[in-house]
């Protein structure tokens, strides 16, 4: 028959979800640009910057809301399958190296440091006379930083824990153990938000401010970037939640599902490159605050 369909791709429907999706996202870069130069644009910039925000928010469900339509419609066949775990690989590799450019930051300030000195009063140069010849450290000299084996160690735990209840509920769902996924889900949900709480606390204790210098810095940008993704995380994590409870996934349809397992087996190998590298080694030898 004429425009029968003989193939195993899916054409998608025609959609204005990608144009918001793009005018969302480019208003709230003007928006978020807008409000770092507020002393130009006034408060206007947080506005245009939410109003960005809430289009994305708007995209992200419509169009997710389309794409679970398709599945029920049977439209996401094993071939169409395969090419989203391809895009979510491809996705994945690309915050791989969006955390490498934090890590080469991190290693490049702490291998060649700028000699400066931080006490009560402020930052203060060692360059002064003695010019090339200043002693530099890393951390900076009068820095006190955090013990890595307090909350750090406590969260890394945390997370590790959250990777064997994900794949707790991952295993369950393949073994069409439904109780088994929602009390998977629900662990690590709870584990997530408990590492967030831990996390926003660390930050309300922590010794050095941010932009003090290359240091606190670099901690704050890697460590926050890294706290951002498991907020993410954690909403895609009670999302798949929320479908659980709807009877979305199947042993041999779960994409979704899937995804989100990746996504946080990521934000944990991550984290473990964190704690190794910013807080045990970034630290070493350093005086530690106490809290």
């Amino acid at each position: 028959m004429a425009g029968a369909k003989n193939h195993d791709y899916h054409l998608v429907n025609p959609s204005i979800w990608p144009m918001v999706g793009s005018i969302a996202a480019m208003v709230m870069f003007f928006g978020l640009v807008m409000w770092m130069h507020d002393d130009y644009f006034g408060a206007s910039g947080k506005w245009v910057f939410g109003l960005g925000v809430a289009g994305v928010i708007a995209t992200f469900f419509s169009w997710w809301s389309d794409v679970i339509a398709e599945a029920h419609a049977g439209d996401h066949t094993p071939v169409v399958q395969l090419h989203m775990r391809y895009g979510m690989i491809l996705f994945i590799a690309s915050e791989v190296m969006f955390f490498v450019g934090w890590f080469w930051a991190w290693f490049d300030f702490s291998l060649f440091p700028v000699p400066i000195e931080i006490t009560p009063e402020g930052v203060t140069s060692l360059f002064g006379q003695d010019g090339a010849n200043a002693i530099t450290m890393w951390p900076p000299k009068g820095l006190e930083v955090i013990d890595a084996f307090s909350l750090p160690l406590l969260n890394t735990l945390i997370l590790l824990c959250s990777g064997t209840t994900i794949t707790w509920a991952h295993h369950a769902l393949i073994h069409g153990d439904r109780e088994g996924l929602k009390k998977g889900l629900w662990a690590t949900i709870i584990l997530g938000v408990v590492f967030s709480t831990i996390q926003a606390y660390e930050y309300g204790v922590a010794p050095f401010p941010f932009g003090q210098s290359n240091y606190s810095s670099a901690f704050y940008m890697a460590t926050g970037f890294h706290g951002f993704h498991v907020l993410v995380g954690t909403i895609f994590l009670i999302v798949c939640l929320v479908r659980t409870y709807k009877g979305h996934f199947t042993p041999k349809q779960h994409f979704g599902f899937e995804a989100a397992a990746w996504y946080w087996h990521f934000v944990d190998v991550v984290w473990l490159f964190l704690f190794a590298v910013v807080y045990v080694w970034g630290g070493w030898g350093a005086p530690v605050a106490a809290h």
